[in-house]
């Protein structure tokens, strides 16, 4: 290991900008005579719009104009959903995509209905309040379950019984038969809660326009390649040299930011129309009602086992909320990016899913931390510990029984997942060890006498990353004798500028201070395809080292050139050009400069060692661990405690321990967030969000939070040169069942039935009470 390079924990690069305040985020971009974006919006979940008023509005002192869906071109009028995933019967979803503007109906609470355009933003904001929209108030539904009764509220005329999808997966015969032989058949309906991302940076967008320049739109996202194609051949129907779009520094994203969202749509019509940029930042409450939301899926779970507790089957039917319209990619999520890691780092010879998507009065509902993984591991490592209490046997030998083994690998799960590499036992033994799973009947012992019941809660996890399989990477050496990694992700806070020089860093033999980041900006790049599903570090990586083996290559062959020798007369090491059996050499760095002076060169050498390299995965990677919760419970206040976390991972080669860390403690907490207290609450009857601020919107606070015991069984992935797995989403995964494990252990002998996300003081308190 090199002292900057693959393995080192150094520092991030980034923390020294941001941290003297020199980070650049969209709100803090200014651009000369720029006017301010308002948007109204509906106060009600469900109401026809009978008429808009906005003659008051447009007359209020600085208002300079106001958008409205009949002003929209037809093609600017929906933002659709590209994963279309098809049905039993092969019909696609039903239901539309997301309205830039609704013009007839409103669906859910905080839905815009009126762009307003002003000199300043309380002039924009003051005139919002001026306009009048005349509303006939609907029945509204919000709850999952009640939304497919007969007789709820229709949410489209055409979506009989709200049902926009319904999708299956495996061979119910079959599945059926081994239910019949099972000897044990476990069941619980389990509810995976609605969630707010909340990132720290709210959503914001600058848009400009002119004659000369085009379209430019500043914005926070996930990657700008996606938002340029849909500007430009979805809605402005305008070439893509007429579109640029550019994200600076990102507070936060966890999935939300990756999709486009009206108001980065009506900013560039505006702008275009007036011909001043338009500035649009989302307050806290316009983002609990205008971002999309995660999780939100009910389902039906039983397990069939053997008398000797080995898995035969596994049945799942889940109702997954997709809020009043399909985003991005919603459908995707419930069925198809779950169904990867459905069955875990287990052998289930049956399997059988069956999901309807379904529509409420509610907020749409997309990628959050984890995309559907996490939904995954939830029901499935709660059922084991059931089938664990019920048959008798201990948590970690259960899934002993059943787990699939170092000799099987590689091995095909049941829904079609080829797990290429783990230790699954050894990493569940590392963890109970490092846990101190042996002794806890002494702490428990001693919680007990102090009045506390005490719980400890095991999960094991397997998740999947995904993503389109191919990624392009630049290394372009500056005039300055830098040397810019550009790139198609984009950092929203992981330390990509860090990782991605250490492993340049390493191959190239040049120190990493050389490495600059370029990300971000369609005038820099052609093409990208942006960060999420954990995939940045497995794509870019990979097209790292090949882009520096061919700068290597490119370098041989010029400073052969420069020697005036044969190219198998030179040696590189280090980051040195040597002549073989001469003094002579050249740093990297320097030859790169060389090319504008010497003549003669070859057309591939005219650009120096500046090299594009494309890296096209041959298949997903797999990251995995063991996460385990210890948790105190006062029964007299349903309080709970967590005394300790312990989790060990399996996430392939690491590039810098230290961010990995960092990682996968912030996944943590995310997930602990929702399983211990975040909740999104939508009144029943109204739709109104009761959550709609950080006063009543419980997220977990630094005191909250132990020490996270965390370490490492890494085993190289064999699915990519470098053997990376991965490791944004995968503390979230672990951590909601591991922790409601914990807390439903320490109340085993309450005879409580049931109790879903979050396990609030309340929630516990009531369920011990009544």
């Amino acid at each position: 290991m090199k002292k900057f390079g693959i393995g080192a924990s150094i520092k991030r690069l980034e923390d020294d900008r941001f941290i003297k305040g020199g980070g650049q985020f969209t709100a803090d971009i200014n651009l000369e005579n720029q006017i301010y974006g308002y948007m109204v919006r509906a106060p009600f979940a469900h109401a026809e719009i009978r008429s808009i008023n906005i003659k008051d509005a447009l007359e209020y002192d600085g208002v300079l104009d106001i958008i409205l869906a009949g002003d929209l071109d037809e093609n600017c009028k929906v933002i659709p959903c590209a994963a279309m995933v098809p049905g039993v019967d092969g019909s696609l979803p039903k239901g539309g995509g997301r309205p830039v503007l609704a013009e007839n109906c409103v669906r859910h609470i905080g839905e815009g209905v009126a762009f307003v355009m002003a000199s300043t933003y309380e002039a924009a904001m003051n005139a919002g309040d001026l306009i009048h929209v005349d509303y006939n108030i609907l029945e509204s539904v919000v709850d999952i379950c009640d939304t497919i009764k007969d007789g709820a509220p229709q949410i489209y005329k055409d979506v009989p019984n709200n049902i926009s999808l319904h999708w299956e997966f495996g061979e119910k015969n079959s599945l059926n038969k081994a239910f019949k032989k099972a000897k044990y058949v476990v069941s619980e309906k389990i509810l995976n809660n609605r969630v707010i991302p909340n990132a720290m940076e709210p959503r914001a967008a600058l848009a400009s326009y002119s004659e000369d320049e085009g379209y430019i739109l500043y914005v926070g996202s996930q990657g700008v390649w996606d938002f340029q194609d849909l500007i430009s051949d979805v809605f402005l129907k305008v070439s893509k040299d007429r579109v640029r779009i550019v994200t600076k520094d990102v507070g936060g994203g966890f999935g939300m930011k990756g999709f486009f969202y009206a108001e980065y749509l009506l900013s560039l019509i505006g702008s275009e129309k007036l011909g001043r940029p338009v500035k649009w930042v989302a307050s806290r409450l316009e983002s609990f009602v205008s971002d999309t939301h995660g999780r939100e899926v009910s389902s039906e779970v039983s397990l069939a086992l053997n008398e000797n507790g080995k898995f035969l089957g596994l049945k799942v039917k889940s109702l997954a909320g997709m809020g009043a319209y399909l985003s991005s990619f919603s459908p995707y999520i419930p069925t198809l990016a779950a169904l990867q890691v459905l069955g875990g780092v287990y052998k289930f010879p049956e399997l059988f899913v069956d999901v309807k998507t379904v529509f409420t009065n509610a907020p749409t509902i997309d990628a959050y931390r984890g995309a559907g993984r996490p939904e995954a591991a939830y029901m499935l490592e709660l059922i084991i510990n059931k089938a664990a209490l019920t048959l008798g046997i201990s948590q970690d030998d259960i899934r002993r029984i059943n787990f699939i083994k170092e000799s099987d690998l590689p091995y095909q799960n049941t829904s079609g997942s080829s797990f290429d590499s783990g230790d699954f036992e050894g990493t569940m033994e590392k963890a109970m060890a490092e846990a101190s799973w042996e002794s806890f009947k002494l702490r428990q012992n001693k919680s007990n006498e102090s009045g506390l019941l005490r719980g400890i809660g095991m999960a094991y996890y397997i998740e999947c990353t995904i993503g389109p399989e191919s990624e392009e990477i630049g290394l372009n050496f500056t005039d300055d004798g830098m040397i810019e990694i550009i790139v198609g992700t984009q950092s929203n806070g992981q330390g990509h500028w860090t990782t991605f020089s250490q492993i340049a860093s390493d191959h190239l033999g040049v120190p990493i201070e050389y490495f600059n980041l370029v990300e971000g900006d369609t005038a820099r790049k052609n093409k990208g395809i942006g960060t999420g599903g954990s995939r940045s570090l497995q794509m870019v990586g990979n097209a790292t080292i090949a882009a520096c083996a061919s700068v290597i290559d490119k370098g041989v062959e010029l400073s052969a050139h420069f020697f005036e020798v044969d190219t198998c007369q030179v040696d590189f090491k280090d980051g040195l050009f040597k002549v073989k059996g001469s003094n002579q050499s050249i740093a990297l760095i320097d030859l790169a400069k060389i090319p504008k002076s010497l003549s003669g060169l070859p057309k591939h050498l005219k650009n120096g060692l500046t090299h594009y390299e494309t890296y096209t995965k041959s298949a997903s990677t797999f990251p995995n661990g063991c996460h385990i919760s210890e948790v105190e419970i006062d029964p007299e206040t349903g309080q709970v405690y967590l005394k300790d976390y312990t989790v060990v991972d399996d996430l392939g080669l690491v590039i810098n321990p230290m961010i990995v860390k960092g990682q996968v403690h912030g996944g943590i907490v995310q997930g602990l967030g929702q399983a211990w207290m975040e909740n999104c609450v939508l009144e029943e009857g109204t739709g109104q969000l009761l959550t709609g601020s950080f006063m009543d919107y419980g997220m977990p606070r630094a005191d909250d939070i132990p020490d996270i015991n965390f370490s490492m069984n890494n085993i190289p992935c064999k699915t990519n040169p470098l053997g990376i797995k991965g490791c944004g989403e995968a503390g979230t995964i672990g951590a909601l069942p591991s922790f409601v494990n914990a807390c439903k252990d320490a109340l085993k002998g309450m005879n409580i039935k049931h109790m879903d996300m979050p396990l609030t003081p309340e929630k516990i308190w009531k369920t011990l009470n009544f």
